[in-house]
């Protein structure tokens, strides 16, 4: 999902430079086509409400999803939704007991590396410094973008890490990137020849 996307590469550069005891994660996502736009009927007395009238808390299998990519987290990360009335454009609140102390500079710098040196992390993570609002991320195709301005320590080892992400061009790009990467498994003298997947080819020329 979108908010999988956002989490799991925040929480991997964590728990790998710092280790993560457990984890909380509330997710303030604009509304999706699961919800009403007026009151009606719906499975979820809360997302049967109107989209866009409320705040609307419900469930989230986001990072449940993400322990199937960081295994040693299973049964210690869990989280929430918040539907908002905005069209598009979300953020994640993670609220995190690390197993060593930090410091916010130390929780920045390794998330800042991360999204600057880390091919892995290339055009999935960045970060930024502006006093964002979720219409400065609109159009933006990175899946996690940490605002640097709202790292909390408290204690020593509680972290509060905030990520905005664009709930739909960010998860349509890794669909996109998907695609392309289970294409270059086809033998080439099984190929599609469309004119999409061929477009694809050009751009890399």
């Amino acid at each position: 999902s979108c908010t999988t996307n956002c989490i799991a590469p925040v929480a991997a550069i964590l728990h790998s430079a710092f280790g993560i005891e457990k984890a909380l994660m509330t997710t303030i996502h604009a509304y999706t086509d699961d919800q009403n736009l007026q009151d009606g009927s719906h499975k979820d007395l809360r997302r049967a409400r109107g989209a866009a009238q409320n705040i609307v808390p419900t469930s989230t299998g986001a990072a449940i999803a993400t322990t199937e990519t960081i295994p040693e987290l299973k049964g210690l990360f869990d989280g929430v939704a918040l539907r908002v009335p905005v069209p598009t454009g979300s953020l994640t609140d993670f609220s995190l007991l690390l197993k060593k102390n930090v410091t916010v500079e130390e929780v920045n710098g390794v998330l800042e590396k991360a999204a600057n040196e880390n091919a892995l992390f290339k055009g999935i993570l960045a970060v930024s410094k502006e006093p964002l609002v979720s219409s400065d991320i609109i159009g933006r195709s990175e899946s996690a973008i940490v605002d640097l301005g709202l790292t909390q320590v408290v204690g020593g080892n509680l972290v509060k890490v905030f990520a905005w992400y664009d709930n739909e061009w960010g998860y349509a790009n890794r669909l996109v990137e998907q695609v392309i990467r289970v294409g270059n498994t086809i033998p080439s003298e099984k190929a599609p020849s469309d004119p999409i997947t061929l477009s694809f080819e050009e751009d890399k020329k």
